[in-house]
């Protein structure tokens, strides 16, 4: 568990099909729940899924090394076997990625790899793993 888990909350348009992706497909334990939310453990952070159907969906995207970012957007920073992992599960799983996971500002302080889905309501979600963590905030 990370030293300091954060919390999230996001809108979303029908629960079923939320706890499906991020229970099911992403493997997040489900938390605390009730008729309007559902609390999940995303690797150690708390995300909440709260129904409010007017207000689900991507909306924007920005330009980053090449590819259009959607914003806005969440995730995580795994390790790198983490997002191997993850990646070969969501592609045994045939999801549709926004952006494939690849790696990002190759041979840069910032390398990465990072891929981007969008969740049944529309939300984007960023899974990305630095070789070096040391890295994550380097200029």
């Amino acid at each position: 568990m990370p030293a300091q888990p954060f919390h999230l909350a996001f809108p979303v348009d029908d629960l079923g099909a939320a706890r499906r992706f991020y229970g099911g497909l992403l493997g997040c334990p489900e938390g605390r729940s009730d008729s309007h939310w559902v609390d999940f453990d995303l690797y150690g952070h708390q995300i909440v899924a709260h129904l409010a159907p007017g207000d689900v969906g991507r909306r924007a995207t920005n330009p980053v090394d090449g590819d259009e970012v959607p914003v806005p957007h969440f995730g995580v920073v795994l390790t790198l076997a983490q997002f191997d992992a993850l990646a070969a599960r969501l592609r045994a799983a045939n999801t549709e990625f926004v952006i494939e996971p690849h790696v990002r500002f190759a041979g840069q302080v910032g390398e990465q790899a990072t891929m981007f889905l969008l969740d049944p309501s529309g939300n984007a979600l960023e899974f990305k793993a630095f070789a070096d963590i040391g890295r994550l905030f380097a200029k």
